[in-house]
């Protein structure tokens, strides 16, 4: 039973991952454009930078967590351990989604300040 409640934390998890990543990147590209001044390549790059690092940090913490605490013996220690597990997991994606915004919104400010600076001396 161990084994299973483990895959299905895992499976559960990692799923969770991947569609968040996948629905900020595809909505976030807007955002982006925006940020750095309608600049396609710079914001397709940084997209994709973020959604790597988003994987790493998630995927990374997933199998991290995956050690702590004790192992469930029953159904009901399974429920309960998969529901820590996976609502961890959850509030760690959207604690990584909020400063993912704000480490771009504050990044797209800088390069918006960069070339403007660059526009007026031209």
């Amino acid at each position: 039973m161990v084994e299973t409640v483990y895959a299905l934390y895992l499976i559960i998890t990692i799923a969770i991952t991947i569609w968040v990543a996948r629905t900020l990147s595809r909505n976030g590209i807007v955002f982006l454009e925006q940020c750095f001044g309608q600049n396609d390549v710079l914001a397709k790059s940084t997209n994709h930078l973020l959604v790597v690092g988003f994987y790493l940090v998630n995927i990374g913490f997933i199998t991290l967590t995956l050690s702590l605490g004790a192992e469930p013996e029953t159904i009901t220690g399974a429920i309960r351990f998969l529901s820590s597990k996976v609502g961890l997991a959850v509030v760690v994606i959207g604690l990584m989604h909020f400063f993912n915004m704000g480490a771009v919104a504050q990044f797209g400010r800088k390069v918006n300040a960069w070339m403007d600076g660059r526009a007026a001396a031209a």
